[in-house]
């Protein structure tokens, strides 16, 4: 019998799929609604000790492209595909006081369901590092399933929060251990991608007892200027900083950056998130040695927490295990990491031998075959 249920750092999910740390998991009306539908999952929107305030407009927008053009904007247009989303939302403007009993009350509800709490704080002293234990408490008594430590998020203007701790393999260490010194449930670690190699911060957090890696958050960008009125497609005042860019256009980096990961720590935990609509997408992180796949993008455009998107998920991966039962794979356990391997440093793959070989030469230059060149008259 196929079997959706996975379990993942000691957490049973009646299904793989979670929605991600982001502005659909901001409520406790949203989570409930989630769970709901049919999401094995949630991440809370990350959560601080403090209010913040994120700037006044728009906090994200979705970017497309046409098929016969090569644009991308912000604008809609008829017949344009989603490219990726883009936002530069902060944490959770709603503190920690507010969130606890919204988690335990959320939990009640929905006691089969996983809810992780996504947290925050500063790492520049011993301080900081008790307002990481502190959330980390208080989340735990509320009846949390799991800790996801946010050392990812691009736009945080401190520098000993967000994704400067996750560039800081020292940081990632002593918080992770901080985190881990109180925690009694698991711990994962949500890891920025703009980082020289990430395989060296999720060293540094396994090493302070991280339970799992999260990667990738959104890249660092920025949105593009409209070439009518010379102005940020999104902007405040004619202002922007740097955002981070989700949905389809990321996939590709961040399933590279989860093969570094699994193929460094085979035996440890991921959850792959990055450009996931549908379980083709999914299924390349199962492949590569994720245990469990997040989603955001595509949610916010599916009723703000995707419930059509689960659908598609759970569908997907009960046609796969059917279509793949003679092989013996009933769960995602059976095939997980079995493309892992095939990630090779490039002088690896094959080379040209023989006549296939011209030594550096062509005999036709340029592209275009022998009878499409231009004659000479």
């Amino acid at each position: 019998m196929a079997n959706r249920a996975v379990t993942f750092t000691g957490i049973r999910f009646e299904n793989p799929f979670l929605l991600s740390s982001a502005p659909p998991t901001e409520s406790e009306n949203n989570i409930m609604r989630a769970f709901d539908a049919g999401w094995g999952g949630v991440v809370t929107k990350t959560i601080g000790l403090h209010p913040v305030i994120n700037v006044v407009g728009a906090k994200a927008k979705f970017m497309r492209t046409g098929a016969d053009d090569a644009q991308v904007s912000m604008k809609k247009r008829p017949g344009a595909a989603l490219h990726s989303s883009w936002n530069w939302e902060l944490i959770s403007d709603k503190a920690i006081d507010w969130w606890v009993p919204r988690i335990r009350r959320i939990k009640e509800a929905h006691p089969t369901k996983v809810l992780i709490a996504s947290i925050m704080a500063g790492s520049g002293n011993d301080k900081e590092l008790r307002n990481w234990q502190m959330l980390t408490q208080a989340c735990q008594d509320a009846g949390a399933d799991g800790i996801e430590c946010n050392f990812s998020c691009p736009h945080m203007d401190r520098k000993d929060m967000g994704s400067n701790i996750g560039k800081d393999e020292g940081l990632c260490s002593v918080v992770t251990e901080a985190v881990k010194e109180v925690a009694t449930i698991p711990v994962w670690t949500k890891l920025t991608p703009a980082t020289r190699d990430i395989v060296v911060e999720a060293a540094a957090c396994f090493r302070g007892g991280a339970d799992a890696m999260v990667s990738s958050n959104t890249f660092p960008s920025l949105p593009l200027i409209d070439p009518e009125t010379l102005e940020f497609e999104i902007n405040v005042d004619g202002l922007v900083s740097s955002g981070g860019l989700g949905g389809p256009a990321i996939l590709p980096m961040a399933l590279a950056n989860m093969a570094k990961m699994t193929q460094a720590f085979p035996d440890r935990a991921f959850s792959g998130i990055g450009g996931v609509s549908d379980f083709a997408q999914a299924l390349s992180y199962f492949l590569l040695g994720a245990g469990t796949v997040q989603v955001c993008t595509a949610a916010m455009l599916d009723q703000a927490v995707g419930p059509n998107v689960i659908k598609r998920l759970n569908a997907g991966l009960d046609a796969f295990l059917e279509r793949h039962a003679a092989d013996g794979w009933t769960s995602v356990e059976d095939f997980r990491g079995l493309r892992r391997d095939r990630v090779v440093l490039q002088s690896q793959i094959r080379r040209p031998e023989g006549d296939a070989y011209q030594g550096g030469y062509e005999p036709v230059e340029g592209y275009a075959a022998p009878d499409e060149r231009p004659v000479s008259v």
